[in-house]
């Protein structure tokens, strides 16, 4: 604590970059309220993206829009910031993807059709591992990979949501024509197809299948990380496996000995 304080007095670039990584990537107190709230605001950005097709209507809808590009802006200035590579945090996906959020962000009515991949925000929030950290504080990581498999679920749910809204239910904007969309894309992932609503066109039918393979997949994951017996990571120091049942003593790849940890163990 008395080298974060001493760290936080110093002035110059290299104190702010200290001081935003650990605020990023730290686990004090401080850090832990911080990443908290930028869950609580990336949460709160994600709802916008959701709704924003409702909205896009709205006399003030520029300004919000703007004003979140303002945020991304400032998170991804910081998390430059903060990362001891910047090369390979350029090159990450993550980050790739969050770039073209901002740009579509920036740039709202003429990149307006691929508004819905906004969404995927949730994905890079899932991925940076921010979202979890609560979890690990708290022991119960066992539920990471179940709530990973829900993030990927509704990410891709609303990703679809937001494309068949756009090129096939755009005739009727608004909220009516979005709760079809999501009908439709909640109907398609189950495969319970009432067939009240269909999507017009060689392109609707390609639409529908993909909808369905994709969410049986998601659907299937998400079963799998429920109901399948808790794996701890712990690499194996032979092969490298580095998933293995919490009670596991010799390594399922190679058969080496394992030395577990009891606290691993859940």
């Amino acid at each position: 604590m008395g080298q974060e304080q001493a760290s936080d007095r110093a002035g110059g670039f290299p104190a702010l970059r200290d001081r935003l990584r650990r605020l990023y990537h730290g686990r004090s107190i401080r850090a832990q309220r911080f990443q908290t709230g930028m869950i609580v605001i990336d949460l709160s950005i994600i709802l916008f993206f959701i709704v924003s097709p409702i909205l896009r209507d709205l006399q003030n809808f520029l300004w919000i829009d703007y004003a979140v590009a303002a945020i991304l802006t400032a998170d991804m200035l910081a998390r430059a910031l903060a990362s001891t590579e910047l090369v390979r945090w350029l090159r990450q996906p993550t980050t790739l993807v969050d770039l073209f959020i901002l740009v579509t962000l920036l740039f709202p009515f003429s990149l307006a059709n691929l508004g819905f991949l906004r969404i995927l925000r949730l994905w890079t929030l899932s991925r940076s591992g921010m979202l979890w950290r609560p979890l690990h504080r708290h022991g119960l990581e066992e539920w990471e990979d179940a709530g990973r498999a829900v993030v990927n679920l509704v990410t891709f749910l609303f990703v679809a949501t937001g494309f068949i809204y756009t090129f096939f239910f755009r005739d009727g904007a608004g909220l009516a024509g979005y709760v079809d969309a999501l009908y439709f894309t909640v109907a398609s992932v189950t495969t319970t197809g009432y067939g009240d609503i269909t999507l017009p066109g060689p392109g609707g039918k390609l639409t529908a299948i993909a909808t369905m393979l994709i969410g049986i997949t998601l659907f299937v994951r998400l079963a799998q990380a429920l109901f399948r017996p808790h794996k701890v990571t712990f690499p194996c120091p032979e092969c490298g496996l580095s998933r293995h049942d919490s009670d596991a003593v010799h390594c399922k790849a190679c058969g080496h000995i394992l030395k577990i940890p009891d606290e691993g163990a859940v």
